[in-house]
């Protein structure tokens, strides 16, 4: 449900050494706009993982020392570029199915099998979900045996985000504040995934989230329209509209924010380079 969040981070990341995503069918959509921002990943399959960082990591050790032994008079400009490179990491990306949130068994599940997994070539892990209905809440207690600290999508307040809507919203004191706001109106939080997505949760999902006879109850009667600023704003628009008529709601807009999910990045990134945030 955070695609585009990633997509708008990795596509502005001018200190990537490699972007790597994991190959599955949930991926799909999420390359395409990548490659709308020329942004074009290698991709592997998970398995595959740890030989392809191990190879490329040999890649430029042999050509290191080819370097140096043709040109020895440039030691000093190969150490500065030597500093910089270490600054750069290699990002991989493993996107899990976007429905997992209507059985939050099945999305822990899945979340604690890609972790044991990616942990294997891993230096750090930035878990990029809310902690969803307190199912993620125990990830850095149940993982302590890493060795290294897991990351989180964190408010200022450093608290882990409940979800999507209050990582959109700009933490979770945002999103108590416009529970507050509309606690008399019955309201759906809308990012542009959720607006992209309900059709296909509505024919998917197990859940209530986007079920036909539950929204269509008189309680809800607001759609919340979370304004950021990398959203496709024409594709964005109709798609609450299309959602607003289908289930007589009227519409007011938020305004969104990127802050958490870049700084939460940066943070984790940081914490391997060993730079100050």
């Amino acid at each position: 449900m955070l695609e585009d969040e990633l997509v708008h981070i990795l596509s502005n990341d001018s200190e990537l050494k490699q972007l790597i995503v994991v190959e599955n069918r949930s991926n799909l959509e999420f390359l395409r706009k990548l490659k709308s921002k020329n942004c074009t990943p290698r991709k592997v399959f998970l398995d595959r993982g740890p030989i392809i960082l191990e190879d490329a990591d040999s890649r430029n050790s042999r050509t290191n020392v080819e370097f140096l032994s043709l040109l020895p008079f440039f030691k000093k400009i190969h150490k500065k570029r030597e500093l910089i490179e270490q600054k750069k990491v290699t990002v991989v990306v493993n996107l899990l199915r976007l429905d997992l949130h209507s059985d939050l068994e099945q999305l822990k599940a899945n979340v604690y099998e890609n972790i044991r997994e990616m942990a294997y070539f891993s230096d750090n892990i930035l878990i990029f979900y809310g902690i969803c209905r307190h199912t993620l809440g125990k990830l850095e207690e149940d993982f302590a045996d890493l060795g290294w600290s897991l990351s989180f999508l964190k408010d200022k307040e450093g608290e882990m985000i409940e979800d999507c809507i209050s990582l959109a919203l700009g933490g979770n004191e945002a999103y108590a504040r416009c529970m507050l706001d509309f606690r008399d109106i019955g309201t759906i939080y809308l990012t542009p995934m959720w607006a992209s997505s309900w059709k296909r949760l509505e024919n998917e999902a197990k859940g209530r989230d986007f079920n036909n006879k539950y929204l269509k109850k008189s309680l809800y009667c607001m759609a919340a329209k979370i304004n950021t600023e990398f959203a496709n704003n024409s594709e964005f628009d109709e798609n609450i509209k299309e959602f607003a008529r289908k289930f007589a709601m009227k519409i007011t807009n938020l305004k969104g924010s990127m802050e958490i999910a870049e700084q939460s990045y940066f943070a984790a990134r940081n914490n391997i380079t060993g730079e100050l945030f």
